[in-house]
């Protein structure tokens, strides 16, 4: 693995965000796709552009073009890149239609289904997961055959296909509700795909693949972040949000299924998501869809935090338990898991604390 080659392309793809940010930015102004305050749940004072997503995931793109060659001869095939990158467009082309057009849940939801099938179709999945108190469970016990492609048989995975489906999923809507302060969604992204590429290049792992799609990443949303730091110039919109939890998803995947350690970096987001869902189905009755200012980065701040006070408080925790599971064996793992629980709970607790005192 050539490191210097490495860092030039990364450096290149953050020089291309930058720049197509300004780009989109400069679009989005000209065509009135902007994010107009009013709703209770926002907390931006100025209409703001949108489409920053478009700037990423095309940045993105230009950074695999720029390592590919560094990426094939090895275990990714090129139809897995193909597939990331039709996924990434699909999220890119229904995300701007979304800023745009305000497209109804139902129609929003669309895009990312089709972008996770895309990559499950390209060969991209999790076949098995690793079980710290037993035997390893394997997801690729039942294959259906659907057709041949030159001599090459092509199988529905039933397991591990919907399991992958339902991870990418999962992890798209987590991004998605996460993105409501100035800096948080892109920052996050930026912290867990550094810790991916470390985490690729480790002795256990040792995929160097992997590691430079990791760090294009990281470097097309820093470019994105410069400006999307409080107070935003530019918001990231429905396609950046979503290309977040997609990207870091496919990451875990292909760096081995390293769900575990993909879950300690967005522990925090993922229990948020998955307590409004619960509050918002069967406490009060109404669409998980239907958005509200009870997630926990907005607590936050109504509890007296400011913007940026928020942000980096959740940026020490996705780094602190990341970065810990690096040097972690999978039962330790699981602890570490339990203790991102026990956070969230007593975190939780101290907000609602506050937030009734004040």
């Amino acid at each position: 693995m050539e490191y210097q080659s490495l860092f030039l392309n990364s450096a290149a793809t953050l020089v291309a965000s930058l720049l197509l940010v300004v780009i989109v930015r400069r679009l989005a102004i000209r065509y009135s796709i902007v994010d107009h305050p009013g709703e209770k749940r926002k907390i931006h004072l100025t209409p703001t552009p949108l489409l920053g997503g478009v700037a990423v995931i095309v940045a993105f793109a230009v950074g695999l073009v720029l390592v590919w060659p560094e990426l094939m001869g090895g275990y990714l095939l090129p139809k897995h890149i193909i597939g990331v990158l039709v996924g990434a467009v699909i999220i890119g082309v229904g995300g701007a239609l979304d800023d745009r057009y305000n497209l109804s849940p139902r129609a929003q939801i669309l895009f990312p289904i089709l972008a996770a099938l895309v990559v499950v179709s390209s060969g991209v999945g999790i076949e098995y997961i690793s079980n710290p108190f037993g035997d390893t469970l394997h997801l690729d016990v039942v294959n259906i055959e659907l057709f041949q492609y030159q001599g090459l048989p092509y199988f529905f995975t039933v397991f591990a296909d919907l399991f992958t489906i339902v991870w990418l999923m999962g992890m798209m809507y987590t991004t998605k509700f996460l993105d409501g302060l100035d800096g948080l969604v892109s920052g996050i992204t930026v912290i867990g795909s550094i810790i991916l590429f470390f985490l690729s290049l480790s002795t256990e792992v040792f995929q160097p693949e992997t590691a430079t799609i990791a760090l294009i990443t990281a470097a097309a949303f820093l470019g994105f972040l410069i400006f999307n730091w409080h107070p935003a110039r530019i918001f990231l919109g429905e396609s950046g949000a979503l290309f977040a939890g997609f990207i870091l998803g496919v990451l875990a995947i292909i760096s081995g299924a390293k769900i575990a350690t993909t879950l300690l970096i967005l522990g925090i987001p993922i229990l948020d998501v998955l307590w409004v869902i619960v509050r918002r189905l069967f406490l009060e009755k109404r669409s998980p869809f239907a958005g509200d200012r009870k997630h926990l980065h907005q607590r936050l701040v109504d509890i007296g935090l400011t913007q940026r006070q928020a942000v980096l408080l959740l940026y020490a925790l996705t780094a602190v338990f990341g970065v810990s599971s690096l040097f972690m064996q999978s039962d330790q793992k699981v602890t570490a898991l339990a203790v991102v629980g026990v956070t969230m709970i007593v975190l939780g607790l101290f907000v609602v604390w506050r937030y009734k005192r004040k």
